[in-house]
Order: C-alpha cells, then sequence, then structure tokens
C-alpha cells in the first residue's frame, strides 16, 4: 500500500511550501493546488485520503470547495477528510466551516505539529476500522428504514444512500448504537472527534443540525435532551 496522500489547497506559497514540507517530513506524500478548481480536478485524477483546505482563495472558495465535495454523489468527496486551514478564526467561521461538512478547522498561525497530529487522528478515524474493527462492528446498526454499516462506513434510508462526513457517520453511529441513552455533547466529541480535539458545543450542534437535514425525516429519530445532549430513539 502506497503513501497516504494529502491534497494541499492554499495560494499563497509561502505556506504552501512550509505546509508540504512538513507533511513529507512525518511521511506523507503531497498533492498541491492553487485554487478551488484545480483542487477539483486533482480530485478527479488522483487518489486522494486528505484535504487540507484554505477558505480564503481566489476564484472558487475554500467553503464552495467544501460544499460541492460534500454534494457530489458520484465520487469519494463526500467521504474525504477536509481540513480547513485558514486565518479566519473566529468562532462564526469555524461555526461556517463544519456546517459545510469540514471535519476539523485550524486557525493560523499554526503549528506544525499540531497540524500533523490533526491528520492523523482525522485519518485515523477514517481509516481504523479497516484494521481494527470487531465482528460487531462490522455488523449493521438497522432503526425503521435507516440502515448503518459500520464496516463499509454507509448508511442507507431505504434504498437510498446517505453521504455523511467522517464526523456526522460517527455521531449517527454512537446515538444509533445505543437508542435511548442519552449522550452530553463532551461525549459525544470525545468519542467522535477524540479527546485531543478542541470544539465547542455549539459545533457538536452545528454537525446534529446537518446530520438531521440529511435524514430527512429520519433526522426526526435523534431528539434534544434540553440541557444534556442528544439521543436516537425509535418510532415504533
Amino acid at each position: 500500500m502506497g503513501k497516504t496522500t494529502i491534497l494541499v489547497v492554499e495560494d499563497e506559497a509561502a505556506i504552501q511550501q512550509l505546509v508540504s514540507y512538513n507533511l513529507i517530513k512525518a511521511g506523507f506524500h503531497v498533492s498541491c493546488a492553487d485554487t478551488g478548481e484545480e483542487a477539483l480536478q486533482i480530485l478527479l485524477n488522483e487518489e486522494i485520503d486528505c484535504i487540507l483546505l484554505d477558505l480564503m482563495l481566489p476564484g472558487m472558495s475554500g467553503l464552495e470547495v467544501c460544499q460541492k465535495l460534500r454534494r457530489h454523489k458520484g465520487s469519494t468527496g463526500p467521504h474525504i477528510p477536509i481540513i480547513m486551514l485558514t486565518a479566519r478564526g473566529e468562532e462564526e467561521d469555524i461555526v461556517e466551516g463544519l456546517e459545510c461538512g469540514a471535519d476539523d478547522y485550524i486557525a493560523k498561525p499554526f503549528s506544525p505539529k499540531v497540524l500533523i497530529a490533526r491528520i492523523k487522528a482525522v485519518l485515523r478515524r477514517g481509516f481504523e476500522k479497516n484494521n481494527t474493527e470487531s465482528a460487531e462492528e462490522m455488523g449493521l446498526i438497522v432503526v425503521d428504514d435507516l440502515e448503518i454499516n459500520k464496516g463499509r462506513h454507509e448508511v442507507k434510508r431505504g434504498k437510498e444512500t446517505v453521504h455523511l462526513t467522517i464526523t456526522e457517520f460517527g455521531i449517527l453511529a454512537l446515538l444509533a448504537g445505543k437508542p435511548g441513552w442519552v449522550f452530553t455533547r463532551q461525549q459525544i466529541i470525545d468519542a467522535v472527534r477524540g479527546y485531543d480535539f478542541l470544539v465547542t458545543p455549539r459545533a457538536v450542534d452545528v454537525q446534529v443540525f446537518g446530520l438531521r437535514k440529511k435524514l430527512g425525516m429520519s433526522g426526526e429519530l435523534i431528539e434534544t435532551v434540553r440541557g444534556v445532549g442528544y439521543r436516537f430513539r425509535s418510532s415504533i
């Protein structure tokens, strides 16, 4: 199996070179794009495992690239981990990035060590299943018209495939795996993101909002427990 390939989408040459240098030093293969349009073209021709995406790009913005990938049902776009890497670090910007489908958000200036750790954490959530899942985890979770396949990282509502980000899938599998069990926002963060991930409870709410929207009527199965967190129920 070849090296993990990271696509760096950044128009500032100095930052692109700095990020690429640290990624290569950490053992990754790197592809680079200066624009969103170039990034989308690369994704058509190369196998990409993770995307580092700047928000402020010439032409198509990083948010537009992220939205386009998450909506592209004919490719692996909906499932590729996306980490926003940008100078816009206000809470509103973070929420907006996560709402568009990003799996993580790192504000500039950043620590190369933290960047590498975040990338490895995102990749671990995506790839660990193939090597360490037990027979139970490889099974299906079936609730009402939802079928959640943890081994294949797939969700179907009836005959329709629902395309979720890694984070959205993790939240759904966590809640649906224990119907009626109430999970606090911090428990969700710890279980889905990992203890080393800094994210606000507001960001969890945004992820759940997006998940409900993608699930359509089935999204009503995810209940808000006021002042505590969330739980998954059966409509039966």
